[in-house]
């Protein structure tokens, strides 16, 4: 059972998504929260494996909650929520560790996708938001592109065809049948290739595939 937390100042929102997560069978709505501070400690108190998260709330906003959730000993994976289609404030929250990004008017079957993937460990981004954030990223990268071409050079070939699908979006399961690969023989490869390139999770590191001219 995958279990979750909302994270909203409106409650009316917290409402509408516990009732969409709560049609599929495998995920539990375990905490609500009205803000970052109260999403601290209801996390704090029991074990989650994914957290929605709006971006801005009183107290605290969705960003810095999200680096504090990321420092407890066992973190739960962060999916952040907006109304907005995207600003300053979503990137922050993926260079945070967010692994994943939906507008709130997502439909309600892709916001449970979303939770049961990033729960299997892969990311989820609205795929408008996707491509704006690359958009984002080379525009403002400046010098990043030697420096990400430096990390990627770090790779071995098989590690590197991993990142190029990855990159892509695929599943560990879908690199698995693309490079005719056991899925956890996958598993351990991107394990190495987030170490590889000093980032925390896959959205970071197909950015820094893009950004090293891996992938277009």
């Amino acid at each position: 059972m995958i279990r979750t937390m909302i994270v909203d100042d409106d409650g009316l929102v917290r409402l509408a998504l516990a009732d969409i997560l709560q049609d599929a069978p495998n995920i539990t709505v375990a905490a609500h929260a009205s803000d970052g501070r109260e999403a601290i400690q209801r996390a704090t108190a029991q074990r989650l494996d994914v957290v929605l998260m709006d971006v801005r709330m009183p107290h605290m906003d969705g960003i810095e909650a999200t680096r504090q959730l990321l420092a407890l000993p066992h973190p739960p994976k962060v999916v952040m929520l907006t109304t907005f289609d995207l600003d300053q404030y979503v990137y922050d929250g993926l260079a945070a560790g967010a692994v994943g990004f939906l507008l709130k008017d997502t439909d309600p079957a892709q916001i449970i996708q979303a939770v049961e993937v990033v729960a299997d460990g892969h990311a989820m981004l609205h795929p408008v938001a996707a491509r704006r954030l690359i958009e984002h990223h080379h525009h403002t990268a400046g010098g990043a592109s030697a420096a990400a071409r430096g990390r990627v050079e770090r790779l071995t070939p098989r590690e590197t065809d991993v990142l190029g699908l990855l990159a892509g979006g695929a599943s560990n399961a879908e690199i698995a049948t693309g490079l005719g690969m056991w899925e956890s023989t996958v598993k351990a490869h991107v394990s190495r290739i987030l170490a590889a390139l000093e980032v925390d999770n896959r959205v970071q590191a197909a950015l820094c595939a893009k950004d090293a001219g891996l992938t277009r």
